[in-house]
């Protein structure tokens, strides 16, 4: 396999790294402001807006899309690069309209979705008119088990009632939020549990939908984003809502993590790449006791151990997205399982390293390095914690009886 990158991707590379010279690094101060300043902390910042027309004009514009209509018609190995340079800065990749959980729903949107659905909703989402959040945490079970999903989606006549509690629904707290994309289960007595489950397209301004709270992540609210909890009270909508058709819920929601797993491993190594830039920045400019931190063998230590630990990272993406692409999403399953355990895990330990060379100013806002800490921790529990993926990779290895 040969991991080197194309002409179009190395083209691509080099613009939207440019753009990020030019356009999103200069604006993190602006960006970090015009947060601070806000009247309401819950409507879009305005240089994202502002930033959004030039990244279009630019041509930088839904790149996530494997669709040639929408996008660049990027495979997953393609994109994967151009992810990680957007996650260098965090709220880099909803300029370019590339940002979660909008890139699942688009991708889902467009490969299940009946015309009339991607009249309404795919082609706005496309546009970056509206946003949209997918609903499939519950509170009251073990949500790392998707089949335990108690949300109902009743049929009634012409239509489906939904009821129901979800949680951790990102995006609903923006209000450009227009569209819900619920799992729920349609039958709860189908002898096959991966069968059960069906989603279904949900107005945000249904009756029935209400916003009970915003969840804080470790501490920030994540506005305008947001993560929200959500009750479902008879909701009604068209039976034509339904995604896909009846019981294809499991299916869809899977083929909509393999790609957005491979999105969130290659943002966070550009967390790392961008932290570990700032920790050699750091010990070339501080020199406590009169010895530059620079020249210390603990900090030239863990300066080598995060380069072998972000490359190494890098590659098992790369390669789990190789072979997606080749053999798709079920054979790569395994991959696609390590990855999310070993990227987080991996830029953890780099973020941290930062703070700890950053001391008192690394606990604080000014270098962003909470912010990216608290990305990387999440992401070791969203799309699945780390236990399930081990569990899956063990159980693999094992039927398998090992490679050797």
């Amino acid at each position: 396999m040969d991991f080197s990158y194309t002409e179009k991707v190395q083209a691509l590379r080099a613009r939207l790294t440019a753009f990020m010279d030019e356009e999103i690094y200069p604006n993190e101060p602006v960006y970090e402001a015009e947060r601070a300043e806000a009247a309401d902390r819950w409507q879009p910042v305005p240089v994202i807006e502002r930033l959004k027309v030039s990244a279009r004009a630019a041509g930088l514009w839904n790149l996530f899309s494997p669709n040639p209509m929408h996008g660049k018609g990027l495979a997953n190995h393609e994109y994967a690069p151009l992810a990680e340079i957007m996650g260098h800065v965090p709220w880099a990749s909803e300029v370019f309209n590339c940002s979660a959980p909008d890139t699942g729903n688009m991708e889902i949107l467009d490969r299940f979705g009946t015309g009339a659905q991607k009249e309404r909703w795919l082609a706005p989402l496309l546009g970056g008119e509206i946003r949209s959040c997918f609903a499939m945490t519950e509170p009251d079970i073990a949500s790392s088990d998707a089949t335990n999903i108690r949300a109902r989606i009743v049929r009634d006549g012409s239509s489906c009632v939904v009821d129901g509690r979800k949680w951790w629904t990102s995006g609903a707290g923006d209000p450009r939020c227009r569209l819900i994309i619920l799992m729920g289960k349609t039958a709860p007595d189908e002898p096959d549990k991966y069968r059960q489950q069906s989603m279904i397209l949900i107005p945000r301004d249904a009756q029935g939908v209400t916003v009970r709270r915003m969840l804080p992540v470790l501490g920030a609210d994540d506005a305008p984003h947001g993560h929200a909890e959500i009750l479902f009270e008879g909701v009604r909508v068209p039976a034509e809502n339904i995604l896909g058709a009846e019981g294809m819920g499991f299916e869809i929601a899977q083929a909509r993590l393999g790609p957005g797993r491979i999105h969130h491993c290659m943002r966070v190594i550009g967390l790392a790449e961008r932290a570990l830039a700032l920790m050699c920045r750091r010990a070339r400019e501080r020199a406590p006791f009169g010895r530059p931190l620079a020249e210390q063998g603990v900090t030239i230590e863990r300066v080598g151990e995060a380069r072998i630990l972000i490359d190494q990272a890098r590659l098992l993406v790369l390669n789990a997205a190789w072979k997606m692409d080749v053999a798709g999403a079920k054979a790569a399953r395994r991959e696609i399982a390590m990855i999310k355990v070993a990227a987080p895990n991996m830029a953890c330990r780099v973020i941290d390293w930062a703070i700890q060379m950053f001391g008192g100013a690394g606990m604080a806002d000014d270098f962003g390095l909470p912010e990216m800490w608290r990305v990387a921790r999440s992401l070791r529990i969203l799309d699945g914690p780390d236990e399930v993926h081990r569990h899956q990779i063990g159980r693999m290895e094992l039927r398998s009886g090992g490679r050797a």
